[in-house]
């Protein structure tokens, strides 16, 4: 609850049925803490009420959505706006999936992340700028909402989803990203590569193969 004083801060706000202040606007015009909303049917979609926090005109922390009868639809976390970590989606009969998501720093789009390798326990870091505001990013479950069973997963890093059958890193420069099928065996290094090119030719190459004794 606010104080009177407190009140000349802002445009608008109305009190809720606790006595608490709600869906107030700042003298800036940006949407500030909690705030209940509903959204009345549209083009044969449902109408849904949500509420959670907004933070200088933004969504921030955990936002839940709910149909009109009352009945959970969503749990979804959001920073600076966007959506960012698990986001639970539910039907009548229970949890139906989730999903994971990554928020970017608008004022810094670039970040830091861990690429782990899919075929050894090595993780490496990468640096890379993201173009988009949010992206996929995790294990994504989809559930049987009846028995609550995994049905599928799904793992992306950055919007790019994993394909469990190979092995890859992220390959970057300082205004892109790809994606690197790393499938075939580790390059061989420059010195095997130019000693090969070397004695193609050659139908015997002697080699020094740290046996000892007579051959």
């Amino acid at each position: 609850m606010l104080s009177l004083s407190s009140y000349s801060q802002y445009k608008s706000f109305i009190i809720g049925v606790k006595g608490d202040t709600l869906n107030r606007v700042d003298n800036d015009g940006l949407k500030q803490g909690k705030w209940v909303m509903h959204a009345p049917p549209l083009r044969g979609e449902p109408g849904y009420d949500e509420e959670g926090i907004y933070k200088n005109g933004k969504k921030e922390g955990t936002w839940r959505k709910y149909s009109e009868m009352g009945d959970l639809l969503a749990i979804e976390n959001y920073m600076w706006g966007f959506k960012n970590g698990t986001c639970s989606y539910y039907n009548l009969y229970g949890l139906e999936h989730e999903e994971s998501w990554k928020a970017i720093d608008p004022k810094n789009p670039y970040d830091t992340i861990d690429v782990p390798d899919l075929h050894s326990d090595t993780v490496y870091q990468r640096i890379v700028k993201v173009e988009a505001s949010t992206v996929r990013h995790g294990t994504w479950r989809y559930y049987n909402p009846q028995t609550g069973m995994i049905t599928k997963t799904e793992d992306y890093i950055l919007d790019q989803l994993v394909d469990p059958r190979k092995k890859f890193s992220l390959a970057i420069d300082s205004t892109s990203m790809a994606k690197v099928d790393t499938t075939s065996s580790k390059q061989k290094p420059k010195e095997v590569l130019e000693y090969e090119k070397k004695n193609s030719n050659k139908k015997k190459i002697k080699v020094r193969d740290g046996a000892t004794g007579v051959p």
